[in-house]
């Protein structure tokens, strides 16, 4: 290890400790010592819990954004195409049912081009690419056939913990850590695609703020960033809750703006959360997961799915309000379109689509 930046690191993690913030340049010197493991391992998580007890800026998450970007992220360019992401931070105190991909899926089944850069499970028991590789997804793949199945399918992911994806160390630093840390939040900012359209949950209310700053700084036209709250409880969600207020700031027309709203404002029931819990194994997951895209779903996770589905069809401005975007998600999960969705993007992004798919039938048997 290099000891001159050891001891940089030490009085930036002292700085933190003073509860004083860093500049930009200094998060980014920071995050790209622990990226390069130019630190002690003790140092690196030491920078990242101070960081995060401190309580993150808008500057310090774009520096780490920066650092994992420029450092840390293999290229890819839509030029012809807009492309939507649509990911949570993860590290949310409740822990639900992996939403976004349901959510992804039918905005894919409605036209909208999916490129979503995800993460394995941290603290869950089911992440974004444990999902999609339960569903039948190469999600080991080189990036240009993620490239591929958005053209081909309307949809694909990119494995932020692959070394495919991001080669220096990133799968290696938050497979070891079990905390949200701006790490996660700056991690999943840094999509090989630099995407300008995205909704995206956050783990506290009070990441709202700073992360759609860091959007709105890092180039996003239209972003919306959430917290989904539960009735009674100081529990919460990175998605849209169907379970208590949502909370958010929506970013467009280079204005950003409040955003709250109740269930029963956009046209769902109110649910309790044990209804949306998730499942005790990876493979009861993805069976539950089978039926839900097969128009089979409960009626709680059926409305969790409309409107986080809803949101990314209002962020695109598909439709005025996000009560009509949540109607169209909703026909859209229950008519099977979504799961033809589901079936292309199996087809799409895999070097070997009959086994994929042959992994997506069996779920029907399960």
């Amino acid at each position: 290890m290099d000891m001159v930046k050891n001891k940089q690191i030490g009085l930036y993690i002292g700085q933190l400790i003073q509860k004083k913030n860093l500049s930009a340049e200094s998060a980014y010197e920071a995050f790209s010592m622990v990226l390069a493991n130019e630190v002690t391992e003790m140092q690196q998580g030491a920078f990242l819990a101070a960081l995060t007890a401190k309580g993150e800026t808008a500057q310090e998450v774009a520096g780490g954004w920066r650092a994992i970007y420029e450092l840390d992220t293999e290229k890819v360019d839509f030029k012809d195409l807009t492309v939507v992401d649509n990911c949570g931070t993860g590290m949310d105190t409740f822990k639900t049912f992996n939403i976004s991909t349901a959510a992804s899926l039918v905005a894919a089944a409605g036209g909208v081009k999916v490129a979503r850069h995800g993460a394995r499970a941290i603290t869950s028991s089911c992440g974004t690419v444990d999902m999609a590789e339960l569903l039948g997804v190469d999600v080991e793949c080189e990036v240009g056939l993620v490239k591929k199945s958005v053209y081909e399918a309307g949809i694909g992911l990119f494995n932020g913990m692959s070394p495919q994806v991001h080669p220096m160390a990133l799968g290696r630093i938050l497979s070891q850590i079990c905390f949200g840390s701006p790490l996660n939040i700056a991690a999943s900012l840094a999509h090989p695609a630099l995407p300008r359209v995205a909704v995206r949950g956050v783990y506290s209310p009070a990441l709202v703020q700073p992360v759609v700053e860091v959007m709105q700084a890092i180039g996003y036209s239209d972003a919306l960033v959430v917290y989904g709250a539960i009735n009674g409880s100081n529990k919460g969600m990175d998605e849209a809750s169907v379970c208590g207020e949502t909370v958010g700031m929506l970013l467009r027309n280079g204005k950003v703006e409040p955003i709250s709203f109740m269930p029963e404002d956009v046209g769902v029931s109110v649910h309790h959360p044990e209804a949306l819990s998730s499942e005790k194994t990876r493979e009861i997951a993805a069976r539950n997961m089978y039926e839900l895209l097969a128009g089979r779903g409960g009626e709680a996770r059926n409305d969790a799915v409309a409107l986080n589905g809803g949101l990314i069809f209002y962020l695109q401005k598909t439709v005025p309000t996000i009560k009509e975007g949540v109607e169209k998600a909703r026909e859209l999960l229950l008519s099977g379109k979504t799961f033809r969705t589901l079936e292309g993007w199996v087809a799409a992004q895999n070097r070997d689509a009959d086994a994929g798919l042959a992994r997506l039938e069996a779920l029907g048997h399960g």
